[in-house]
């Protein structure tokens, strides 16, 4: 009888923080699915699991997101929104053309060196081939936004006549893409074979200023 009524209070406190808190309940799906994707990809983690850790039931998660392709989906949206807003509240307007940059450059490197999961899941996304990626409207959106943010620097840049002329923007924004998802995404494989010295604090400070010393080099006249 105590399992039963125990049961019971469990499932009316979970009805409770849906009613009060729905986007809080969908917050904590989304922060749970995002590390078990990362950890077992999209065919090996599991629902019941997800649920387990969550505040709230399986249940649920289908109501807020139809099924595992769907939760799937929504929390590459997130990742992908979560990095857009963060580099849109950089406020970089005010800055010079190259300090914009560096400092667009050194953002992307501490987001992703913090966020390991978000590398994870994209390299989960390339196993398949994008297919989820490509099917979101608002992904491209996000990433239309981040190609714009590149290029606003960079023409004010070269208006300035302190960037050089020539530089298709996206090539830019995968300059930064590259050096900061390799830092985390073969972490393991190159401090086995060279040492740890670059991932600890120091090491990835200084990785941080030669990222954006080395972006703002590519682009700049001299």
């Amino acid at each position: 009888m105590d399992s039963q009524q125990d049961t019971q209070s469990s499932k009316d406190s979970q009805r409770t923080r849906w009613k009060q808190d729905p986007e809080g309940v969908r917050s904590n799906i989304l922060a749970v699915a995002l590390s078990e994707f990362a950890e077992h990809g999209l065919s090996g983690a599991r629902m019941d699991e997800i649920a387990a850790k969550t505040r709230t039931s399986k249940r649920m998660i289908y109501y807020y997101f139809g099924d595992k392709n769907g939760l799937y989906q929504s929390v590459l949206e997130q990742a992908y929104r979560t990095v857009r807003h963060g580099e849109k509240e950089l406020q970089l307007d005010d800055l010079s053309p190259a300090d914009a940059l560096r400092q667009l450059a050194e953002f992307t490197f501490e987001h992703h060196r913090r966020n390991p999961d978000f590398i994870r899941l994209v390299m989960i996304e390339n196993i398949h081939h994008g297919d989820y990626l490509k099917n979101s409207d608002e992904i491209r959106a996000l990433n239309e936004t981040a190609i714009s943010r590149v290029a606003a620097i960079y023409n004010k840049g070269v208006a300035a006549g302190v960037f050089r002329k020539g530089i298709v923007p996206v090539a830019i924004h995968w300059q930064i893409s590259a050096l900061s998802f390799f830092n985390v995404s073969n972490r393991m494989t190159f401090s086995h074979l060279f040492g740890e010295d670059l991932f600890d604090e120091a090491g990835q400070a200084l990785l941080r200023r030669h990222i954006g010393d080395s972006i703002v080099r590519f682009v700049s006249v001299d």
